[in-house]
């Protein structure tokens, strides 16, 4: 084992063992302090590994990357989610459909769903304390707003459905958990499959498969914003026209966010020189195929719930702030616009970044485009959830443009933030994002002025 390859294994043994002590040791969303410092080293450890694992041979980076990845997902898993309780609300979606009843239909607190309540996720007792526990008539319930009606699109639930079938009777939160290690694990391997099949790097899969945002939101708190990240990696790396189409508008039916990638997806589809006809069969066939998806898994929903498909989407999206004029987002556009501008100011910022790949994209790169217009969106909604990022992970690692990881680093230190009740860390955060990939940018468009005549986004 050479020099560089031991250094690069000793860093992510040391990462996997933070990983491991955040999760079992190091705090949760009720004593949210310990973790500032362990997130705090693992980035460190993970940046100081993602940058020695560059200088290993290939053939011991793939062996490294897939053996480090696996490790950190096993680490995740050696106790119960720490920092959400979203997986919660899965459990109960699985349970609730596996009854023959639409997850849309009624809220966990509902009378209809009374005999379906079981001890783990409604314990009966008289205080509800702990930090993942909410009160509802009789006792307790380990699920996020009680009173509303899921929130997550068919392909999730469809997700939840398979997730409860195959789990064992008593086995609680740990098959959701190993169903976001197999996700995390699964995108690592399509990520290589694409390095290879593009000629990339291979070594940049590290920055998904150890990046510390994988193994604490993908595995431990298993969201399932990772299923939606993984079939778009297979989109934009594997597929073509209506094949892709219908991945990323599965991957929409997942989480919504990947409709940000779409514009990616047809890059340079308005660039000069490209005729008219075949720019408009190659938009056709990937925004047909996109939204025949979303209406085909939607479908037996609207018949079986009508408008209650939407669920607490409306209340989520006052709840967040992404209404125009409310001040809890939109954090870097505030510094220097009116309040009520905000929204209608990031609105037009994503559309101009949007028009700007699908004319200067590159097509056989359309993972820079999805990422440019995707990162955008979130530096300027500045969300403090950060598993909303593990989307940008993953385009970082298909295109190596590690500066965006640096949104994924905002939201998380907002998330932990919030948790402490500290003001006036949102702009601070995204805006320190916003420079770093501002600096990358012009370091790469000096680049290619030194000599690199790539297409822009290349």
């Amino acid at each position: 084992m050479g020099v560089r390859t031991l250094c690069a294994t000793t860093l992510l043994a040391a990462l996997t063992s933070v990983v491991a002590a955040t999760v079992r040791t190091g705090g949760d969303l009720g004593r949210p302090t310990p973790l500032l410092y362990w997130y705090a080293a693992a980035w460190a450890l993970f940046a100081g590994a993602a940058w020695t694992v560059h200088r290993v041979p290939v053939r011991a980076a793939v062996t490294l990357i897939l053996a480090g990845g696996t490790a950190l997902c096993a680490a995740a898993l050696s106790a119960p989610p720490r920092t959400s309780d979203d997986m919660y609300r899965y459990a109960w979606d699985g349970t609730v459909q596996a009854a023959g009843i639409s997850p849309y239909a009624y809220p966990p607190d509902a009378p209809q769903l009374a005999r379906l309540r079981g001890p783990w996720l409604f314990p009966a007792r008289t205080a509800c304390r702990a930090w993942d526990l909410h009160p509802v008539p009789g006792g307790c319930t380990h699920i996020n707003r009680p009173s509303a009606r899921t929130i997550y699109p068919p392909v999730a639930e469809g997700w939840f459905l398979l997730v409860h079938a195959v789990s064992p009777a008593g086995g609680r939160h740990k098959p959701l958990q190993l169903a976001g290690a197999l996700l995390a694990v699964a995108t690592t391997a399509a990520l290589l499959l694409v390095q290879r099949r593009t000629g990339g790097d291979i070594r940049r899969v590290a920055l998904w498969a150890w990046c510390p945002a994988v193994p604490f939101a993908a595995v431990n708190d298993a969201h399932v914003d990772t299923l939606g990240v993984l079939l778009t990696v297979v989109a934009l790396g594997t597929a073509t026209g209506i094949h892709r189409g219908a991945l990323l508008g599965a991957a929409i039916a997942v989480k919504l966010l990947p409709v940000l990638t779409l514009p990616g997806a047809l890059s340079g589809v308005l660039a000069p020189g490209v005729a008219a006809r075949a720019a408009l069969r190659r938009t056709a066939s990937v925004l047909f195929a996109a939204v025949g998806v979303v209406v085909l898994v939607y479908l037996p929903y609207v018949l079986a719930s009508g408008s209650a498909v939407l669920g607490y989407l409306p209340g989520y999206l006052r709840e967040e702030g992404y209404e125009s004029g409310d001040v809890g987002r939109f954090a870097l556009l505030r510094l220097v616009l009116p309040d009520r501008w905000a929204a209608p100011a990031a609105v037009a910022l994503v559309a101009l970044s949007a028009w700007y790949v699908l004319r200067r994209g590159d097509p056989q790169r359309p993972w820079h485009g999805s990422l440019l217009v995707t990162g955008i969106a979130l530096l300027l909604t500045s969300p403090g959830y950060y598993w909303y990022t593990l989307l940008v992970v993953a385009l970082v690692a298909m295109g190596g443009r590690w500066e965006w990881l640096t949104v994924t680093v905002a939201s998380t230190v907002l998330y932990i933030a919030d948790a402490l009740r500290w003001s006036d860390v949102q702009a601070a955060a995204y805006g320190s994002a916003a420079v770093t990939v501002l600096a990358g940018a012009l370091v790469r468009a000096r680049a290619r002025g030194g000599g690199d005549r790539r297409p822009v986004g290349a």
